[in-house]
């Protein structure tokens, strides 16, 4: 099974995107699913993500309030919603997933991941 990020694209400052995170050749199967992202000579950062078992949510501090996170069954999919997006959101992002258990400090770790997708490039400028 195959991680699918796509949705990305070009915005103006204060626009907004949807990221979609799917699985191609079966189903969106994890106990953890987190977005992360990576910017030209930068590391790879944990943006938010999303623990099945309990549903709980976490957000890196810098999209809080402006990315939510979201699971639709019927479609098996995860999504990202980036509002009020901002140039220093410019980034590939990816999606991620775990099989295994996973400590609410743990969400936003790159290592606590082992099925990657490939990125979709989100680009913020006027």
């Amino acid at each position: 099974v195959q991680l699918q990020a796509s949705g990305g694209g070009w915005v103006q400052p204060g626009g907004s995107l949807r990221l979609s995170c799917a699985a191609s050749g079966g189903t969106l199967n994890y106990n953890t699913i987190a977005w992360f992202r990576q910017a030209p000579g930068k590391e790879r950062e944990g943006v938010s993500g999303l623990r099945r078992q309990d549903r709980k949510q976490v957000y890196a501090p810098s999209v809080r309030g402006r990315f939510t996170i979201s699971r639709d069954v019927a479609s098996n999919t995860v999504y990202l919603q980036m509002n009020s997006l901002t140039p220093e959101d410019t980034a590939v992002y990816y999606c991620a997933t775990t099989s295994g258990s996973m400590i609410y400090s743990a969400i936003l770790q790159s290592s606590s991941y082992e099925n990657w997708g490939q990125g979709t490039q989100v680009t913020v400028s006027s």
